[in-house]
């Protein structure tokens, strides 16, 4: 009888030992972009850019954030000239977060009065516009430094702690699957042949991720999808082409961030014609960089597929006339 007790607990004492030293689950990792901050009263006119590089600065050397590139960013804004004036819109922040990865923009302004110097540091979840802020206040000839240095810790944990209350949960599969079919209706569908070219830096592509998820969708949603490799892609009617690039971003812990970038365009094989163009940025985060990238190549190929798809559909008889 003791024999038969013992080897249970034995085997409980192991077991509980075990989960104890289960490493704690990671913290979610929310890129982040930190737009230029403006100036607003009787401010020295270069305050709202050493603010900006300050705060840009700090934020980079907390373990547990994930930046944006402020050239990438800056590019951006001027490509798409967005609005730069602290006011930053829903829609500039979802297009930001689109074409960057962003999940969440920290923008704010700077304001001078009387001999007070206040920096109010917006932050913004680009999928859901949501608003959190974080401030701090000091004299005109208090150290920048250490000032801007508050800023930053109060916007990390705004970050870390809360950043769950600006991000939106991704859709299920299944969901975003419904909708399209909803929004194609009845239409007439085009045969539709589909080659996006991968690369990771660094490494061998094992298996084209935004390619596969490209036709997984077209296929849910109702389209017949021709395999390229083996030579039928002459019979589609649309042509998806597309270009794919994924990159070690950042390690965080055991964590790894991989950015990925897809960019697809539609063309109607007969006459050469493009139909649609998008493309979009997304951040994937794994314990192996290859995972992390393939996460993050089916994510921008999904939402992708969620905005292109539709603008495919066409009417069953455009040129039907009505009977009087």
């Amino acid at each position: 009888m003791t024999n038969r007790l013992l080897i249970p607990c034995l085997l409980m004492m192991l077991v509980n030992g075990w989960q104890t030293r289960l490493p704690a689950a990671d913290p979610a990792v929310y890129p982040v972009a930190v737009f230029p901050f403006q100036q607003r009263g009787a401010v020295n006119s270069e305050l709202g850019e050493q603010v900006t590089v300050l705060l840009t600065a700090k934020l980079l050397e907390h373990p547990g954030l994930y930046l944006v590139e402020r050239e990438e960013l800056t590019k951006i804004i001027d490509e798409q000239t967005l609005n730069v004036s602290g006011m930053v819109d829903p829609s500039s922040a979802t297009r930001i977060g689109q074409l960057t990865g962003a999940r969440i923009l920290v923008a704010g302004s700077v304001l001078e009065t009387n001999d007070k110097l206040y920096v109010v540091a917006k932050v913004i979840g680009t999928e859901t516009s949501r608003v959190l802020g974080a401030s701090v206040k000091g004299k005109i000839d208090d150290d920048l430094d250490g000032l801007i240095g508050g800023l930053a810790k109060k916007v990390a944990r705004t970050v870390i702690d809360r950043g769950h209350e600006l991000v939106a949960d991704p859709p299920p599969r299944g969901d975003r699957i419904a909708d399209l079919k909803k929004a194609v209706g009845n239409q007439r569908l085009p045969k539709l042949s589909i080659d996006v070219r991968e690369r990771h830096v660094g490494q061998t592509t094992i298996d084209p991720a935004a390619e596969t998820e490209l036709a997984l969708y077209s296929t849910e949603v109702g389209f017949e999808v021709l395999e390229v490799r083996e030579g039928k892609q002459n019979d589609a009617d649309v042509l998806l082409i597309g270009e794919a690039i994924s990159e070690f971003a950042a390690r965080h812990g055991d964590l790894v961030s991989v950015k990925a970038r897809l960019e697809v365009k539609a063309v109607d094989q007969t006459s050469g014609k493009v139909i649609a163009i998008d493309r979009e940025v997304a951040i994937g985060v794994d314990l192996t960089e290859q995972i992390a990238g393939k996460s993050a190549l089916q994510n921008a190929a999904a939402n992708i597929a969620s905005r292109l798809l539709p603008k495919l559909a066409k009417p069953k008889h455009p040129n039907k006339k009505k009977k009087n």
